[in-house]
């Protein structure tokens, strides 16, 4: 499951890297500012962006911070993120897998991984590598689609996104990832839940391969239980869907 997974993440990533550097969702959201007035790093801190995809954290971090390491498990999407962002001196680019982080114990101030978890088979791994990998006192920033704790809807979700994307593997709930957070010793500091509006022409087109997988989402959601479409807010007009609304969290916690 766990190889299968990761092939998947680097034939995706691989296939659609330019699609996730102008991707409007990843690049304008308003959590990439919000992320630094929470973090408040000085021109001292040595930052980690783990699985970066289009760089939009690492870039935004680069301008506060004395160094940031970009990683990505896909060696196209890193290199197509290093060229474009080549004018920026102050990010190193790391091929790596976030759940066995190349970097020795208490290496990084900060820690951050954006948009990013719902791809990896094994997330506690993944908030353990993260935990080893900081400093004492350094701040661990999470943004990730999350699902409710109620079942069907958590399952609406994640069967809605893998019909889309074969490389998504489960959205967690944030109890779930409250619970990975405490057994990695880190301590909550932070943490907000917002919803997030797709527009979905774009959104399913960016990952499906063809016009049947697209159709197959579009069916999936549109004969949905009403209490699933009611939640995740599906808009309809003129027959077709224009737009769905998810859960995104965004947690900061502290290394004891």
């Amino acid at each position: 499951m766990s190889e299968e997974a990761k092939r998947l993440v680097k034939q995706q990533f691989s296939r659609n890297a330019n699609e996730y550097v102008k991707s409007q969702s990843h690049a304008q959201s308003s959590d990439l500012e919000q992320l630094l007035d929470w973090l408040k790093p000085d021109g001292t801190a040595i930052a980690l962006d783990i699985a970066t995809g289009g760089g939009h954290v690492a870039k935004k971090l680069a301008t506060t911070v004395k160094q940031v390491v970009a990683t990505d498990l896909t060696e196209a999407m890193l290199a197509n993120t290093r060229q474009h962002l080549q004018e920026i001196g102050n990010i190193f680019y790391v091929l790596a897998d976030a759940e066995a982080l190349p970097f020795l114990e208490r290496s990084f101030d900060i820690v951050t991984c954006r948009i990013a978890p719902h791809h990896f088979p094994d997330p506690e791994a993944f908030v353990r590598e993260a935990a080893r990998v900081l400093k004492p006192g350094g701040r661990f920033l999470l943004i990730d689609n999350v699902v409710p704790e109620d079942d069907q809807l958590a399952t609406f979700m994640n069967t809605f996104e893998k019909k889309r994307d074969n490389s998504h593997v489960r959205c967690l709930s944030v109890k779930e990832w409250g619970s990975l957070i405490d057994s990695a010793q880190l301590a909550v500091t932070r943490k907000e839940l917002k919803k997030k509006t797709y527009d979905y022409p774009v959104w399913v087109k960016r990952t499906t391969e063809n016009i049947e997988q697209v159709k197959e989402v579009t069916r999936y959601i549109e004969t949905a239980d009403p209490a699933c479409k009611s939640y995740y807010q599906v808009k309809q007009e003129g027959g077709n869907i224009h737009a769905v609304t998810i859960d995104e969290m965004m947690l900061m916690a502290e290394k004891q």
